[in-house]
């Protein structure tokens, strides 16, 4: 049962006398931050008596006048201008939670309106090795699979990967200029990695000395209108906006010469690369040239990427299956290309695209720039094989929801694909789940120190070292002495290292960046995985030495006192899952789950210090204590599995 919307439901109705939009009022309703003004409140009465012109507080006891809600909340209270505070009874309390003991799913029922859902996400360029720019992706992506599969949608998992693009060509290219053969055989997906990173970089190199020239005279122009701007008599605002402006112009030109500098000096400065850039003056060219003809079907360069697939997909598949990370589909753009032509066809047929400057476009009213569905030379695009996925997905999967999960910087594509799909004649619900950026300490783009993204399975690699450490370090410390054996302690550091990694992404809103810290990730004294899956680890440790077998506490006739505050607090906050999760799934923010975890932790550990379990003062009261022991350390593992994080009986 979820609680919220229950009382949200019943202000709908009572709202109903008052205004022609009850929900949209109803929606005010809200948990209390603060237990002094009750479990829930409701905010609705101001903005609604602003809109009747009339006084609010005397409305907001109109609507609890009209309100239903006796079975459940003690009777309303009213605060301040018109807030309505509601306090659920303890008898209603201390029966829901008595009825989670043998409940399976914790008190949440599957949605009455299931959805056919696909979440696309992750979606790597195959020819690369992950790196941590693909991290949030992924673990946002599965955590949403995770909740909505709970709350009954049926979901489909996609990794669109990226299999066709040219970053192909740059590695067919490499492959047939620069391979170290003995390399490939050693470690065909580090040879194939290393030849992308020099043909791109090559390419780089001579796409930045072409444009340099050109940011020169955009500097020398910037610089002549700065000094004519700045020499003008007239001391008005607009002349000292102008000002401001070119200065900041010609500060961002003068930071991308510089950058391009370094890039040439680079190069210049390796003989070896050098001499690979004079020798290979064209590569850039070339490059698209052998993507092209993979596209086009040439058979060398066709059997070459059917024999570097395998081994790239088999990179890729070793690191999700670490992170316990599964796809019901990965279909790449390969798999779209026979569609692609069709797509800017039927485009064309029903008057959508049209010809502008050799390409074929969509214009979409309000947005300056058009959307590009076939290159002046004939070749496809991203938005091409994204608008052939969508007709895939409603067609062939039947789906009614996609998701797209990826970075905020691709805001400008998909509310042009999704407003060209939907004119199209495909109009699925679609939504971008788009996030930050992961950031070092210096607030920029996490990197390596020597500049290069820093590759995710060593940054996996790293978190699970540290987390032994931690592991290590907190077992040889036990006062009875360590308890754990070294295969032991590395499971649990596995465990722990990746959960951080996971946690520390799932914690902060998604549509914020945040800081990469190794410091407060694996600390378990804050809000953190390894926080959380101690606080689990705890009450199993409790009901072990109480010598409880968890599966006698969870009967159907269970009996539950809450005559502490804090134990009502910790049973108040154990009903509130199904609320939680319908708020993840609506939202789709998984830092709304995290956060109830880490404050059910802070309840559960006020309860302990507060309520003894194991020496409480009755056997009855010690049963009921105990229950709330293991319907606690139940919630935190069931609310950690569904966000792909795992958990230890003992840390």
């Amino acid at each position: 049962m979820n609680i919220l919307q229950t009382l949200r439901d019943r202000f709908a109705v009572a709202l109903t006398d008052f205004t022609d939009e009850p929900q949209t009022f109803a929606a005010m309703v809200r948990s209390s931050q603060d237990a002094k003004f009750g479990d829930y409140q409701a905010n609705c009465a101001m903005p609604l008596a602003k809109q009747l012109g009339t006084n609010p507080r005397e409305l907001a006891a109109r609507i609890v006048e009209s309100l239903d809600v006796a079975d459940l909340c003690d009777p309303p209270d009213i605060a301040g201008p018109g807030f309505i505070n509601l306090r659920l009874t303890d008898g209603w309390v201390r029966q829901r939670t008595q009825s989670l003991a043998a409940d399976l799913r914790l008190g949440v029922t599957g949605t009455p309106h299931p959805r056919n859902i696909v979440i696309d996400f992750s979606s790597p360029n195959v020819a690369k090795p992950m790196h941590v720019g693909h991290l949030r992706s992924t673990v946002i992506g599965d955590a949403l699979s995770r909740v909505l599969r709970f709350l009954g949608h049926q979901v489909t998992t996609d990794n669109h990967i990226g299999d066709w693009g040219t970053q192909f060509g740059m590695i067919i290219y490499g492959y047939k200029h620069f391979l170290d053969a003995d390399a490939y055989v050693e470690d065909p997906v580090a040879e194939l990695s290393r030849l992308y990173r020099l043909v791109n970089q090559l390419c780089d190199y001579h796409e930045t000395v072409e444009k340099l020239p050109s940011i020169g005279q955009r500097i020398d122009e910037q610089q002549r209108q700065l000094a004519a701007a700045e020499s003008a008599e007239s001391p008005d605002k607009s002349r000292k906006k102008r000002i401001k402006s070119l200065r900041a112009d010609l500060a961002l030109l003068n930071e991308a010469r510089k950058t391009a500098q370094a890039k040439t000096e680079a190069i210049e400065a390796d003989s070896t690369l050098k001499d690979l850039a004079e020798q290979h003056t064209d590569i850039s060219r070339a490059t698209r040239d052998e993507t092209a003809r993979l596209h086009a079907g040439d058979a060398e360069n066709r059997r070459l990427w059917e024999q570097f697939m395998p081994q790239c997909l088999g990179a890729l598949d070793s690191v999700y299956d670490r992170l316990d990370i599964h796809f019901d589909l990965s279909l790449g753009e390969s798999h779209y290309q026979p569609l692609l032509a069709g797509v800017v066809r039927q485009l064309r047929d029903k008057g959508l695209a049209t010809d502008s400057d050799g390409a074929v476009c969509v214009f979409i009213e309000g947005n300056e720039a058009p959307f590009i569905i076939q290159k002046a030379d004939g070749a496809f695009n991203y938005a091409t094989t994204d608008l052939a996925t969508i007709q895939y997905r409603v067609e062939e999967l039947g789906a009614e929801t996609i998701l797209y999960v990826v970075d905020s910087r691709q805001a400008e594509h998909f509310n042009l694909l999704f407003t060209t799909a939907q004119r199209w004649g495909y109009a699925p619900e679609l939504r971008h789940i788009s996030f930050g950026t992961v950031m070092g300490k210096d607030r920029k783009p996490y990197k390596t120190r020597s500049g290069d993204t820093v590759g995710l399975e060593s940054l996996l690699d790293e978190a699970v070292a540290k987390a032994r450490e931690i592991v290590v370090a907190g077992d040889d410390a036990k006062p009875d002495g360590p308890e754990l054996d070294e295969r032991a302690r590395s499971e649990i550091a596995e465990i722990v290292g990746l959960g951080g990694i996971k946690y520390a992404d799932l914690h902060i809103n998604r549509e914020s960046d945040y800081v990469f810290d190794w410091d407060t990730m694996l600390n378990m004294k804050g809000d953190t995985a390894t926080y959380m899956q101690y606080a689990y680890a705890r009450t199993r440790g409790i009901l072990r030495r109480g010598g409880v077998d968890p599966e006698s506490l969870r009967r159907p006739d269970a009996i539950l006192q809450l005559s502490h505050p804090a134990e009502r607090r910790l049973a108040l906050r154990l009903c509130q899952l199904p609320d939680v999760l319908d708020a993840v799934a609506t939202e789709c923010k998984p830092n709304l789950l995290t956060q109830y975890l880490f404050e059910m932790a802070g309840d559960f550990s006020t309860f302990f210090e507060q309520c003894p379990v194991l020496k409480a003062e009755t056997d009855q009261q010690r049963s009921s204590r105990l229950l709330l022991v293991d319907l606690t350390g139940r919630t935190i593992q069931q609310g950690l599995e569904l966000l792909g994080i795992h958990t230890v009986e003992q840390m």
